[in-house]
This record gives C-alpha cells, structure tokens and sequence, in this order.
C-alpha cells in the first residue's frame, strides 16, 4: 500500500477518534480496510457500553467481521491512531489483520512496540506488518488534549 493511503486511512481513524472524543470515551479510532474499502469501523466506547473490550480496534474488527461475513480478515489492513494494547494485538492475530498501521506510541500500554512487541511472542500463529507513526503528531495531539481537558487547573 503506498504511504499516500496510509495518510487517508488514518484520516478515517481520526475521524473516528473524534467520534469517541465527543462522546467523552478516550479519544481512539480505527478503520479497517480489505481490497481498498473500509469494511470496519470504530472507535473507544468501553465506557458508554460497560464493555472493557469495547477498544477501538476491536469495535472496528468486529464491524469488519460482520460486513465481511468472516472473522478472518485476512490481509486487511487495520488502522488505529494510537498503539494498541496486547488485547487489541490479540484481535489482531486472531482476525488475521495483514498490516497494522498506527499514529502514536502508548508508552503504558502500548503492545506492539512501547511495553512489549506482543505481535512476536512465540506461539502466534500469524504475524502482521506494521507501519508506526503515521500522523503521529495528530494522533498525540488529540489524546493530550483530550486529558488535559479533563484535569483540573
């Protein structure tokens, strides 16, 4: 995929990050694409639906499974604005995700690079692609904000 649809896929991740943004759930989005088309979408609602799995990615994975009409995405290309976490990385082998895409490191729970390359750990039996930092800047932003909204002065 050249970095040019990179760019337009994080624009759909972000527009779904706005979406957890507004309705006061942390500000994460991702999109889920297979032969070009979004078929997933989602964005942080764990809050709002009492469901501690309700991460972005995992919403997205779910929408894409149900619009595919298979739980195996294989190849498709799940974008996310932030790192996901080792349940989200998980997802991700389990649905067969080709590549992740991502804006900014969780340097807490972050498991693809920041706390641990959870994508390696012996036993998986698939692996992903992953293209980091892609509107970086953007992606940080928007959760600093986010947090910084929230605390008392």
């Amino acid at each position: 995929m050249p970095p040019a649809e990179y760019q337009t896929l994080m624009d759909a991740a972000l527009v779904e990050a706005r979406r957890a943004r507004d309705a006061g759930e942390v500000p994460i989005g991702a999109v889920v694409t297979l032969n070009g088309a979004i078929v997933g979408r989602g964005f942080n609602q764990p809050i709002s639906s009492g469901d501690p799995t309700a991460h972005a990615e995992i919403v997205a994975i779910r929408d894409a499974a149900r619009n595919v009409g298979n739980y195996r995405l294989t190849g498709a290309v799940l974008c996310v604005t932030i790192e996901p976490c080792m349940m989200c990385v998980g997802a991700l082998v389990h649905a067969r995700i080709g590549t992740l895409v991502y804006g900014a490191g969780e340097p807490r729970t972050g498991a693809v690079a920041s706390t641990v390359r959870g994508g390696e750990l012996p036993g998986h039996n698939h692996r992903f692609d992953v293209v980091a930092g892609v509107r970086e800047e953007e992606c940080r932003a928007l959760m600093q904000d986010f947090f910084k909204a929230r605390r008392p002065v």
